[in-house]
């Protein structure tokens, strides 16, 4: 017997205000046009006033519980990705966890930025297999907005604000690549590229700071790690790339997506531009894309019964990791990484752009 975390439930939440491209042309020099040729993105939700890290992910929480028919006492730890929480401490998981009214288990955040998700997420597949816990909250919630410099325009248009969630609960499998839940992890980092994304504050230097960016660096970064990176997690869970037939990548840039797709000689790379994403509705949300990816989809005309996908991440300095499981290629969601009844779910919603 093989324990395998699988995904029980997901949810997200998006701010209510939306900002398109049109309104950064009332301020910056620069146009939809230019926005959208270079990173693919038309629009993203920005926090209200009264909205923080912690109360997004409350809501994307409380989504993904009610998607599993579960309570808060069920979830027996909260792990949550932010580079933006809403205090230095307590940590934004200990704030979920009071939101939530859940009385019981251990909560904690991580800091991974762009990567942040998968590494909670990995995290909480270690914890689940080590039998320390059988149902983990994992939640990426970022209020990027707050470290935006307003008058560049090669960093503010790409970012935006949001939260979301899923449980991992420990399921019983073969321990074969037919399996559900997540079949490898590669986690990697480099922190000898920090400059070419970071944010210029913090408190130990007693600085609020500003995320700064060389775009073309990351660019030739996120590529190169990110085909390396999927290649590994492949070759992990006993798959290639023609066993592939779905991806899921950081939503951050449609070109950093299909340089990926064809340096990693995806076959289905080529495709990409048809198939569902996310990014340019809701631009780049550092460490929640991947969730955002599987709870949502586009209306296809081919429903395969079962397809494996691979799902990347890039991140500050650099880091690059993939989990690589079972996923059908009608929505960006992995249809054997779930349980029955979340799938079953899923192919009742509606598309995620809605």
């Amino acid at each position: 017997m093989t324990i395998r975390a699988v995904v029980a439930g997901v949810g997200h939440y998006l701010p209510k205000r939306v900002v398109p491209n049109a309104e950064f042309e009332t301020f910056l020099d620069t146009t939809d046009d230019w926005i959208t040729s270079r990173s693919g993105i038309k629009q993203r939700h920005f926090a209200s006033d009264g909205e923080t890290t912690s109360s997004m992910a409350v809501a994307a929480a409380q989504a993904a519980l009610t998607d599993a028919g579960l309570v808060a006492d069920d979830i027996d730890a909260i792990i949550v990705a932010t580079s933006t929480a809403d205090l230095t401490f307590p940590s934004v998981a200990t704030m979920v966890q009071a939101g939530l009214g859940m009385t019981r288990g251990f909560a904690f955040d991580v800091q991974a930025v762009c990567a942040g998700f998968i590494f909670a997420m990995a995290n909480a597949n270690a914890q689940i297999l080590a039998g320390q816990a059988k149902r983990i909250m994992v939640i990426g919630a970022e209020t990027f907005s707050r470290l935006m410099d307003w008058q560049d325009r090669t960093t503010c248009v790409l970012f935006g604000d949001g939260a979301g969630a899923l449980i991992l609960e420990a399921q019983e499998g073969a321990g074969t690549k037919d399996d559900r839940g997540i079949l490898s992890v590669d986690l990697n980092s480099d922190g000898t590229h920090r400059d070419i994304l970071y944010v210029d504050g913090g408190v130990s230097t007693q600085t609020v700071g500003h995320l700064r960016m060389q775009g073309k660096e990351v660019f030739r970064h996120a590529v190169e790690k990110l085909a390396q990176t999927a290649q590994v997690s492949m070759e992990k869970a006993g798959v290639t790339s023609d066993d592939v037939d779905w991806i899921v990548p950081h939503q951050a840039n449609i070109r950093i997506i299909l340089g990926t797709a064809k340096k990693n000689e995806h076959p289905r790379g080529s495709r990409s531009r048809d198939r569902p994403r996310t990014w340019q509705h809701i631009g780049s949300i550092d460490s929640l894309g991947p969730v955002c990816g599987q709870t949502s989809w586009s209306d296809h005309s081919r429903r395969p019964d079962r397809n494996r996908g691979n799902r990347w991440r890039f991140g500050l300095g650099i880091r690059r990791l993939a989990l690589v499981s079972p996923v059908n290629s009608y929505f960006i969601v992995e249809k054997h990484l779930f349980t029955d009844k979340l799938w079953s779910n899923l192919l009742t919603r509606k598309n995620f752009d809605d």
